[in-house]
C-alpha cells in the first residue's frame, strides 16, 4: 500500500479571487468549484499526475494569524527571469514579505491574502519541476518528519541533514517536497496543508489505519460528513487522505 502527494489545500476568504491570482501566477487553468472552493491545475492536466502538485482553494472565514508552516517555492531559469517574475507577481497583487530571511538570493513574497511564498534564484535542481519548484514544510526535526512521510508515501527520499530533508516523486518529475528546520512552535490550524491520495483499487480505511500505525493521529474534529479523512502528522501538521483515484 502507498499514497502520494497530489495537491496542497489553501484556505481563503475568497477562493475564486485567490485561485485566479495563483492561476495567473503559475500559468495554469482555473477550475471553479463554487460555492466551496476553486482548483488550479496545469492546462490539459490529467489529475492526479506526479508531474504537478495542484492547489485547491477552500473558502473559510477564519483570519490568518501566523506565518504559514507550509508554502511553495517558485522556480526561475535566470536572474532576469526571477526579476521579471517578481515584477509580474507584484502587478497581480503580491507583495514583498519579511519573515526574518535576511540577505538571501531568493525573494520572499505574500499573495493577496498574505500567504507566504518564495521566488527562488535559478537552481539546477529545479530546472525540470515546472513553475512550482518545491512544497516546503517547516519542521522541528526534518529527519524525523521526513522519515514519517517516506514511509507514508511512495516518493523517493533524497538529501537528508539535520536542517533539511528532500523528497520527490519516484518517477523523477514534478516539484520536490522539502522539510526545513524551524524552531517556532505550531500554534494554530494550518491554513495550508497537504492532500495525499491512495492509488486506484486501494482501500481508504486500510490506508488510514496504515498511516496511523506510522504515527499519524486524529485532529479531534467531527468527520462524519466527510468522504475523505483528516489526519495529523507527528509534528501536528494536518493533512487530508483523499479517496483513492
Amino acid at each position: 500500500m502507498a499514497t502520494r502527494l497530489v495537491q496542497i489545500n489553501m484556505k481563503a476568504h475568497d477562493a475564486t479571487a485567490l485561485g485566479r491570482f495563483w492561476a495567473e501566477a503559475l500559468g495554469w487553468a482555473l477550475e471553479s468549484g463554487e460555492p466551496i472552493g476553486t482548483g488550479v491545475v496545469p492546462f490539459g492536466f490529467d489529475y492526479p499526475d506526479p508531474s504537478a502538485v495542484c492547489i485547491d482553494f477552500i473558502n473559510r472565514p477564519e483570519p490568518k494569524t501566523a506565518k504559514n508552516r507550509v508554502h511553495v517555492d517558485l522556480a526561475t531559469t535566470s536572474a532576469a527571469h526571477q526579476a521579471e517574475l517578481v515584477a509580474r507577481l507584484r502587478e497581480l497583487g503580491a507583495t514583498l514579505a519579511d519573515v526574518g530571511q535576511g540577505d538571501v538570493p531568493w525573494v520572499v513574497m505574500a499573495d493577496p491574502e498574505g500567504n507566504e511564498f518564495c521566488v527562488l534564484e535559478p537552481r539546477e535542481i529545479y530546472k525540470d519541476t515546472g513553475p512550482i519548484a518545491a512544497v516546503v514544510v517547516d519542521a522541528a526535526d526534518p529527519r524525523a518528519l521526513a522519515r514519517f512521510w517516506d514511509e507514508a508515501m511512495d516518493w523517493t527520499l533524497h538529501e537528508v541533514t539535520d536542517d533539511t530533508a528532500t523528497m520527490r516523486s519516484a518517477k523523477g518529475v514534478g516539484p520536490y517536497l522539502e522539510f526545513v528546520r524551524n524552531a517556532e512552535p505550531k500554534t494554530v490550524w494550518n491554513r495550508v496543508h497537504m492532500d495525499v491520495c491512495p492509488y486506484p483499487g486501494e482501500d481508504l480505511e486500510a490506508e488510514e489505519a496504515r498511516l496511523r500505525g506510522l504515527g499519524a493521529t486524529d485532529p479531534g474534529i467531527d468527520q462524519s460528513d466527510l468522504h475523505w479523512r483528516v489526519l495529523v502528522d507527528p509534528e501536528g501538521n494536518e493533512f487530508c487522505l483523499l479517496s483513492p483515484r
